[in-house]
C-alpha cells in the first residue's frame, strides 16, 4: 500500500497510520442528492491513500504527491485551535489569499472538523503530525476525487486524535469541510460512498440528509463501468451551482403555491408545516405534474426571485441577482429522478432471477441522462459516449448509460454484462478516435474506507 514516493516522505522510525478511500461511480441519483433523493453509488478500485505520523512539536505538515511533484503546506496547531486559522471564515479567507494552496483546503477543512468535535472535557492536542497523500483517483472526472481525499485524511486524523468518529460521522464532517472550507456546494453521496461503500455493491443512500439503507449486491454476470469523457467537471462551476440553486428556488415557490408558512432568516428561509420535510424528492411525480409544475416559471432571473421571495432554504448557495435560473426543469429533475432510482433499485434486486429487467434499467438511465441535459448539465462529450453506448444496445450486453455526478462533463456510467467490457473499451477507443480526448475506463469496484480500516506501518 505504501509506494516508494510516499515512503521517501516518511519520518524515520515513527509508526504511521494509513487510511485509503475510493472514488465512486454515480450509477443513479446524481444531482438529486441535495434534494433528498435515493441514490445508488458504486465505490471504485481507484483510491486515495493518506499516511499520518505524529510529530513531537505542534507543526501540521501536509504533503501531497501529485504529477511527480511534492506540494506542501505547513501550519501550526495553535493557528488551527486558537489563532489565525481557527474558524471557517478565517480558513476560507486564507485560501482566498493563497490561491496556489487551495488544494489543501479540503485537508485543513477536515482537520478543523476533527478539532471542533473535541469533547469539552478533553484537553486540546499539543502534537501535530506529518500527513502524506497520494491518489489514484483522477481529479475533475466526476468520480469523487475530493471525497476520497477528505475521507482518507480524516480517517487517520480522527484516529490520531481519538475523536471516536464512525464512518458515517467522517462522511458528514467531510461534506461540511467541502461545503464551508473548500467552497463546493456538494451533497453527501460522494463522502458516504467513499467511507461506507462495499466492493461489488451499490450503496443505497437516502439523502435526507444521509441514511444508509443498505448495500445492494450487483448480481453475477453484470457490471457497472465508467468512461471518462475527457471534459473536466467541477461542482464549484457555474452550471452545477445554477441548477442546484434553481431547485431550491422552485421549492420556495412551491411553498407559496401550497400556502406553507415561511420564515426568513437573512438570505435563508425556512418552510413551516412542510409535509415534504424540505425535500423535493418527497413530492410524488403525479402530484407535481398535476398541481405544481405549471406554476413554476421555466426560467427566472435572480433579481426577480429575490425581490419576490427573499431567499432559499439551501444554506450553502445564494441566489445571484444577475443570473438566469432554469427553475422548472431543475425542480422537476429530483422529483422524477427519485422515482427513477426507486424503480431502478427494485429491478436491480430482482435482476439475477429476471434478466429482462436489465432493459428497463437501461431505459431509466437514459431518461436520467436526458433530464440532466434538459437542466443544462449535459456536454457534447458525455452525450457522444451515451450515444455510442446506445448504438450497441442490449444484443451486445450494453443496456444503458448516463452522465454522472454534477454533470457538465466528467464521466458516463454504463450498465452492461461483465463480458461486455470489450465493448465498453471499444466505445472509449472510438470516442478517443473521434474527439482526440483520452477516454479512461473504470471497470472495477473496491471497498470503502471502513471495510479496509486504519492500518499501522513503520
Amino acid at each position: 500500500m505504501i509506494s516508494a514516493a510516499v515512503r521517501a516522505c516518511m519520518l524515520p522510525g515513527i509508526p504511521a497510520r494509513i487510511a485509503s478511500a475510493p472514488g465512486r461511480l454515480d450509477v443513479m441519483g446524481g444531482i438529486a442528492d441535495y434534494s433528498g433523493s435515493l441514490v445508488l453509488q458504486l465505490p471504485l478500485d481507484r483510491r486515495t491513500t493518506a499516511l499520518l505520523q505524529p510529530r513531537g512539536d505542534a507543526t501540521v505538515e501536509i504533503i501531497s504527491l501529485r504529477e511527480g511533484a511534492e506540494h506542501r503546506l505547513d501550519v501550526t496547531l495553535e493557528a488551527l485551535l486558537d489563532g489565525a486559522l481557527d474558524t471557517p471564515d478565517k480558513l476560507t479567507a486564507f485560501f482566498d489569499v493563497h490561491e496556489e494552496q487551495r488544494w489543501a483546503a479540503y485537508v485543513l477543512g477536515v482537520v478543523h472538523a476533527c478539532l471542533r468535535r473535541r469533547p469539552t472535557n478533553r484537553a486540546a492536542p499539543t502534537n501535530g503530525f506529518r500527513l502524506v497523500i497520494e491518489s489514484q483517483v483522477p481529479e475533475g472526472k466526476g468520480v469523487g476525487s475530493s471525497a476520497a481525499l477528505e475521507v482518507a485524511c480524516l480517517g487517520v486524523i480522527s484516529a490520531q486524535y481519538g475523536a471516536g468518529m464512525t464512518a458515517e460521522d467522517i462522511a458528514i464532517a467531510c461534506q461540511w469541510a467541502e461545503n464551508y472550507i473548500a467552497g463546493a456546494p456538494c451533497g453527501l453521496m460522494d463522502q458516504m460512498t467513499s467511507a461506507c461503500g462495499r466492493q461489488g455493491h451499490l450503496l443505497r443512500l437516502r439523502c435526507q440528509p444521509g441514511t444508509v439503507e443498505g448495500h445492494v449486491r450487483i448480481p453475477d454476470g453484470y457490471r457497472f463501468y465508467g468512461i471518462d469523457s475527457g471534459l473536466r467537471h467541477a461542482v464549484t462551476g457555474a452550471d452545477y451551482s445554477t441548477v442546484r440553486t434553481a431547485a431550491f428556488m422552485g421549492y420556495r415557490m412551491i411553498a407559496d403555491v401550497e400556502r406553507l408558512a415561511v420564515e426568513r432568516d437573512g438570505a435563508v428561509v425556512r418552510v413551516q408545516d412542510d409535509r415534504w420535510h424540505g425535500y423535493l424528492a418527497n413530492i410524488s411525480p403525479d402530484y407535481f405534474a398535476a398541481n405544481l409544475e405549471d406554476a413554476l416559471p421555466e426560467q427566472m432571473s435572480g433579481a426577480d426571485f429575490r425581490a419576490r421571495y427573499g431567499g432559499i432554504t439551501d444554506a450553502v448557495t445564494r441566489v445571484q441577482s444577475d443570473r438566469a435560473y432554469p427553475v422548472r426543469q431543475a425542480t422537476a429533475h429530483p422529483v422524477r429522478e427519485n422515482a427513477r432510482v426507486e424503480r431502478f433499485a427494485e429491478l436491480l434486486v430482482e435482476l439475477g432471477s429476471s434478466p429482462a429487467n436489465a432493459v428497463e434499467m437501461g431505459h431509466l438511465m437514459r431518461e436520467s441522462h436526458e433530464s440532466y441535459g434538459a437542466c443544462g448539465l449535459g456536454s457534447e462529450g458525455t452525450d457522444a459516449l451515451v450515444a455510442l453506448a446506445t448504438e450497441l444496445g442490449e444484443t451486445d450486453g450494453v443496456f444503458g448509460a448516463k452522465i454522472t455526478g454534477g454533470g457538465s462533463g466528467g464521466t458516463v456510467a454504463v450498465f452492461g454484462t461483465d463480458v461486455a467490457e470489450v465493448h465498453v473499451r471499444a466505445i472509449a477507443a472510438k470516442y478517443t478516435a473521434q474527439t482526440g480526448r483520452v477516454a479512461e475506463v473504470f471497470a472495477d469496484s473496491g471497498p470503502g474506507m471502513a471495510d479496509v480500516g486504519i492500518l499501522m506501518a513503520r
